[in-house]
């Protein structure tokens, strides 16, 4: 976000003083080795730029001990606990380390790495050469975190073994199932997909690539089968060996860089050279192909957003909290694990050309495990701007707009930006007699602040809407217009990924009572800015080449109360779970986040508009706590928790098919979530009716979303809340009576 650009300004030049006169130049290095040069720089730059710097001592270096070779070794598949032992010298050594540019802890780290991973590549297809008996009562811990490293090659052997006969398990019952299918003549879950998406008649932009010359079916024996899925996961960590041969030294110290700069806080990171070029891309976590964007947690490259109009969206098949696993990238390659891949890799393998097809191998939020086919296409950015429908309830009409982010024309801000879309379509639906509004911040990770204080605009007379903190600065951000676009009723909804801009308005709109926030217990918890420093810029002459850039974390966000959106985020008024209500999704489940914290409120009045305020807060939650649907719903969402949190797993085939069919009967109970009626009415406003008729793919993009908001609860309750706070609404009431 660009906020406060003057002070950082100021402080950039104030820093680039001090390291200028400190001369920082090539020449004046005893050692004028470039990786020392970045350390030195890198955190010299954190300790004057930072907005919470941290103390270099032992227990920072500590934890750059622990995270590095935890980075570096997350399933402790390489390293030995001799290793281990020979690198714990250095656990509280590592900060005199860098403040002496030393580089003794991660060159031998580095190199015995190195030295461990050409052992596991003899290893790997010893133990894929032999078949599994799958016949064996065994088990594998899967609780890597608290896994002791093997005190032995023979050990490390023995684990690999049980590793590859879980990979090999999991294509094996693949293998088995989809056999076992073809022969009863019934379709494979993703053929059965294919079906309905052919039948629902969609437009030729959506429609997908016809296969043709499939082959003949043949049966297979169990011995075959088994082979194959060896063959699979043998070929797979080819592909992976073959990334991790391409890697060099630099490549591992930006990894080794990011771990000391993500001790300051989560969303400060180092980007090397050939990863600057492609900021875009890593900070966003976009995956040009698919339309989503992932991040790496732990060892697991994680959807964390669906992107409204992608490939992926429109296949409904692929949701936030997936694991991708493997991928497919085209019909003659056999799949790839990205287990462990570094994110730009993963990205590599995942995107192509338009119209081609992708095979993602997903663990799914519940657990289970699954193909999925994603034809690439290009992702349409006209599906994250603001839209909205018209709600029929009776004889009654409220508004909704779905905002999916916080967007604005980084070259012209006046030229499009989410508030003024927003303003449009609130006045549309007036036009259309909307009584209450509706605003959808779920799944919206943000964007421009200066939009979210815009957006606050359009529903407060004037005043502060959000507090800025910057190295012992603060600056209130207000709305200095005195015009009020909508003074009906307002509810935001929101849930666990409604991140920083996002809570920055909805808290607003919660400290001024001006809206009901309705959605989970609370929002993602982002109270930070960041902003990104070109390395190059800081040195009077650099003969080392390009050194990259450093995303810092420079200032904090508060609301107009004085509390930091920080790890707390914004707690809805009336709570209702979803299916990410007991997982870890958000900032308070990252290693390192700054803290929560308060400074003094900000002047601002307590909107006026409303009578009943609280009253219909208390209607609104005792209405859910009969609700049989939210309570399925809040069973989903533990049952889910409870499958993630499951740590052993069973390598007998007949007890892991078991467990899988178990599992399936188990979530029946939960397919009544789909198929809920919330008996309203939503329809597109006369404009884009209109364009509608030109435009069948706009036509079958709302058809689908007003399909999935019939579906949705949320939606129903917001129009409830709606209809109590017009009841209360005295000025809305006068408004009437002078009408008449």
């Amino acid at each position: 976000m660009r906020i406060m650009k003057k002070n950082f300004k100021v402080l950039f030049l104030a820093v680039f003083v001090s390291v200028a006169s400190c001369s920082f130049t090539t020449k004046e290095f005893d050692d004028p080795d470039k990786d020392k040069l970045l350390l030195d720089l890198i955190t010299y730059v954190l300790q004057k730029g930072h907005y919470d710097p941290k103390d270099i001592n032992d227990e920072f270096s500590a934890g750059v001990y622990e995270d590095f070779i935890k980075g570096l070794d997350p399933l402790k598949r390489y390293f030995l606990a001799s290793d281990i032992a020979e690198f714990s010298k250095y656990k509280t050594e590592i900060d005199d380390q860098i403040k002496n540019k030393d580089l003794s802890f991660f060159d031998l780290v580095y190199s015995r790495f190195n030295e461990r991973m050409e052992n596991v590549k003899k290893i790997y297809p010893e133990v894929l050469s032999e078949p599994f008996d799958f016949t064996q009562q065994e088990t594998i811990n899967v609780d890597y975190d608290n896994l002791a490293y093997a005190t032995s090659k023979k050990e490390l052997k023995e684990r690999w073994k049980q590793q590859l006969k879980f990979s090999t398990l999991a294509g094996y019952y693949d293998l088995v199932e989809n056999q076992n299918n073809r022969e009863k003549g019934i379709a494979s879950t993703e053929e059965m997909k294919d079906t309905e998406e052919d039948e629902m008649d969609l437009p030729e932009s959506l429609e997908k690539p016809k296969t043709t010359n499939e082959e003949p079916f043949t049966v297979k024996s169990k011995t075959e089968l088994e082979k194959n899925a060896r063959e699979t996961t043998k070929s797979s960590l080819d592909e992976y060996f073959d990334f991790t041969k391409d890697l060099e030294r630099k490549d591992y110290f930006a990894i080794y860089l990011n771990t000391i700069v993500e001790e300051f806080d989560p969303h400060t990171n180092y980007f090397a050279p050939q990863d600057k070029d492609r900021f875009d891309l890593r900070m966003s976590g976009k995956l040009e192909g698919i339309g989503a964007r992932l991040q790496k947690k732990n060892d697991y490259i994680t959807v964390i957003e669906i992107i409204s109009g992608g490939p992926a969206w429109r296949s409904e098949k692929i949701e936030v909290g997936d694991a991708i696993l493997k991928v497919k990238q085209d019909e003659e390659k056999d799949a790839v694990s990205i287990v462990g891949m570094r994110i730009d890799d993963a990205v590599k393998l995942i995107k192509g050309p338009k119209g081609t097809k992708v095979t993602l191998t997903i663990k799914n939020v519940d657990g289970t495990i699954s193909d999925k086919v994603i034809t690439r296409d290009v992702v349409e950015l006209e599906e994250t701007y603001a839209k909205s429908s018209l709600i029929d309830k009776g004889d009654r009409k409220f508004g909704l707009i779905n905002l999916p982010q916080f967007y604005f024309d980084m070259e012209n801000y006046k030229e499009r930006n989410a508030a003024t879309d927003v303003k449009k379509e609130i006045i549309r639906l007036k036009e259309e007699g909307m009584e209450g509004l509706v605003l959808d911040l779920r799944d919206n990770g943000g964007g421009s602040l200066r939009t979210a204080v815009d957006i606050a605009g359009l529903f407060i007379k004037k005043g502060p809407v959000v507090q800025v903190a910057s190295n012992g600065n603060k600056e209130v951000l207000e709305d200095n217009d005195s015009e009020i676009i909508w003074d009906g009723p307002l509810v935001i909804l929101v849930n666990e990924l409604s991140a920083s801009a996002s809570e920055i308005l909805a808290a607003a709109m919660q400290d001024y009572k001006r809206a009901i926030i309705l959605g989970s217990k609370q929002t993602y918890g982002k109270g930070t800015v960041q902003n990104v420093i070109d390395l190059n810029q800081w040195l009077r002459k650099n003969d080392l080449g390009d050194l990259g850039a450093l995303k810092i974390t420079s200032q904090k966000f508060y609301r107009v109360n004085g509390g930091s959106t920080q790890l707390e985020g914004v707690k809805s008024d009336v709570v209702m779970p979803d299916r990410y209500s007991y997982i870890d999704v958000g900032e308070r489940d990252y290693d390192n986040p700054l803290p929560y914290d308060k400074i003094d409120a900000a002047k601002y009045d307590i909107w006026d508009g409303y009578i009943g305020y609280d009253e219909t807060i208390e209607k609104s939650k005792a209405r859910l706590l009969q609700n049989e649907q939210l309570k399925l719903i809040d069973e989903d969402a533990r049952w889910i928790k409870a499958r993630r949190d499951e740590k052993e797993v069973n390598l007998n085939f007949d007890t892991y098919t078991a467990e899988i069919e178990e599992r399936k009967e188990e979530t029946k109970r939960f397919d009544a979530i789909d198929k809920y009626d919330n008996k309203l009415n939503f329809e597109s406003l006369p404009y884009e009716t209109a364009l509608m008729k030109k435009d069948t793919t706009l036509s079958e993009k709302r058809k689908r979303w007003h399909k999935n908001l019939s579906k949705d609860m949320y939606v129903e309750e917001a129009v409830n809340v709606l209809e109590d706070l017009k009841l209360n609404n005295i000025k809305a009431g006068k408004v009437a009576d002078i009408k008449k």
